[in-house]
């Protein structure tokens, strides 16, 4: 029996591919406080929740229209 574990934790180039991102806009949205990160060690990674409430907010943003303009 194979077990799939799926990822909690994304390191930042993790997060990057995931959200289709650049390294500088990622970090922009950590410092805006849009886009929620935790610390273990001297590493930061962008939680599985964060990514989803991320995604949540540019959805409300866009007004619910669900274009990308």
């Amino acid at each position: 029996m194979t077990v799939a574990m799926e990822h909690v934790l994304y390191p930042i180039p993790d997060a990057m591919s995931v959200l289709n991102m650049s390294r500088t806009v990622i970090y922009e949205q950590i410092r805006a406080g849009r886009l929620r990160t935790v610390k273990q060690g001297r590493r930061r990674y962008v939680t599985e929740a964060g990514i989803s409430d991320y995604v949540d907010l540019l959805e409300r943003e866009a007004g619910g229209r669900g274009d990308a303009a």
